[in-house]
């Protein structure tokens, strides 16, 4: 679970950009402003990065405010498991990233899966839909949807990309140290029960 002061951050930033949305008068807008620089005060406290960083990235969005979705594509080859080598902390995760505008949910783990591992591959049905916030990720200011699609292979071969330098499939007893703020050892222990049991339900949250 994530830290106390992170959830009340990322509701006090929910209200106020949600507010300053709708609100028309000028004393509700001020008072929108002063919650959303109540949660970049808070995050600027425990996390030590700069107040113009933090509102930039975390606070600069306009309209209501809702979660964002992170897609993550599983494919599974001699009972092992894909994963990509990622260039910017140099560990191991899915291949997927942020969904895209316009593309839908398949469409962006079949591109994303290209771009990072170099293999052209399928959607083949939705596994799991995950709110980070109950899983064991490093604290981070967003609110995260993850969603986990089974793939298969179609063409291609294994390659770097411009986030990654290179793709490999592992044994779930054999994990390499992986990137857990895109996936965590338990995600993937349980995915693998996906390649013992193609039946298992969705799982949600």
């Amino acid at each position: 679970m994530e830290p106390k002061w992170l959830t009340w951050a990322k509701e006090i930033q929910g209200i106020a950009q949600t507010g300053l949305a709708y609100a028309k008068d000028v004393y509700d807008i001020e008072r929108y402003q002063a919650l959303r620089e109540l949660s970049v005060d808070i995050l600027a406290n425990y996390t030590y990065e700069s107040k113009e960083r933090i509102r930039l990235s975390f606070a600069g969005e306009g309209g209501y405010s809702t979660p964002k979705v992170d897609v993550r594509g599983v494919i599974f080859q001699d009972d092992k498991i894909l994963l990509v080598h990622e260039k910017l902390d140099g560990k191991w995760a899915l291949p997927g990233g942020w969904a895209d505008i316009g593309l839908s949910p398949s469409e962006v783990v079949v591109k994303e899966i290209a771009e990072e591992s170099g293999y052209q591959a399928e959607a083949v049905r939705l596994l799991a839909v995950l709110d980070k916030k109950f899983h064991q990720h490093p604290p981070e200011p967003y609110h995260v949807y993850k969603m986990f699609i089974l793939c298969r292979i179609n063409g291609g071969e294994a390659a770097g990309g411009v986030e990654t330098s290179g793709a490999g499939f592992f044994a779930e007893d054999a994990l390499p140290e992986l990137s857990e703020e895109r996936n965590t050892v338990e995600q993937l222990h349980t995915l693998f029960q996906y390649l013992h049991n193609p039946e298992k339900a969705v799982i949600l949250d």
